[in-house]
């Protein structure tokens, strides 16, 4: 079994400024720890949560996808966050999911946030992504997701790591933490948590809090409201010993979701 290394990436974001974006995590990607498996970055990396999706969306593969095919080639690394998306009529708040190799996954977001009207200029998506790296199970959402355990639910244990990218502002911070553990908790996985800091043009505080959350409920790696970098190895020996003997999954109730 092997162990899996994540680095996160906690940042203020200039706001609806995609160069200005890029060429920041440029920098700080150059500051990564080597030998990382994946890189964590967060919601709408490129812009901060803007509603201008009219305006300020890229093609499915545009600039910034270009842009994290080739960080991602450049650390070895896989690299995920989201970013708007225009595609046909509809737009998207889209994670992209990038290896190394240049090929890569997406995932668009379901819920979206109504009371900043998310759901007005975006469209939601209709499939959960799961993905596998280094022999771990992944499962991607964001943000506002992390509000309805049904659909992260973790149904015959499908995946060994939850992860959100976020922005998720200061008012709602306990919240998002709580929500984190809960996740971790009802589904015997690891989740990891990524959320921006500073304030945005719209003038909404975020506090970061990001996190990394064990699948007993406590937190590996708890972050301020500073910038940062962080990077751990979260041990996969050590999920399958707990779920072997807290088998709380062989219970979970039976449905589908339509």
């Amino acid at each position: 079994m092997q162990d899996l290394r994540i680095t996160i990436i906690q940042t203020a974001l200039h706001w609806q400024d995609a160069p200005a974006n890029r060429n920041m995590f440029s920098e700080k990607l150059a500051t990564v720890a080597p030998a990382t498996d994946l890189i964590v970055l967060p919601e709408m990396f490129t812009t901060g949560f803007s509603m201008d999706a009219a305006g300020l969306a890229e093609d499915a593969e545009g600039p910034t996808l270009q842009w994290m095919q080739e960080e991602a080639a450049r650390y070895s690394a896989v690299l995920t966050g989201s970013v708007m998306v225009k595609e046909g009529d509809n737009y998207y708040n889209r994670l992209y999911w990038v290896r190394p190799d240049g090929s890569y996954e997406h995932y668009d977001k379901r819920h979206l946030f109504r009371m900043a009207k998310e759901h007005h200029s975006y469209t939601p998506g209709k499939e959960k992504l799961l993905i596998e790296l280094k022999g771990w199970n992944i499962c991607p959402l964001v943000c506002y997701d992390l509000r309805f355990p049904v659909w992260s639910r973790n149904t015959n244990s499908q995946y060994d790591l939850l992860l959100y990218v976020a922005n998720w502002p200061k008012p709602r911070a306990n919240a998002w933490s709580t929500l984190l553990q809960a996740r971790a908790i009802e589904n015997l996985s690891y989740v990891v948590g990524v959320n921006r800091v500073g304030t945005d043009g719209n003038g909404h505080p975020y506090s970061g809090d990001s996190a990394i959350i064990h699948p007993k409920g406590h937190k590996l790696l708890e972050t301020t409201e500073a910038e940062g970098i962080h990077t751990i190895t979260l041990s996969k020996q050590e999920l399958t010993d707990f779920r072997e003997a807290f088998p709380a999954h062989l219970d979970a109730d039976d449905f589908t979701l339509n």
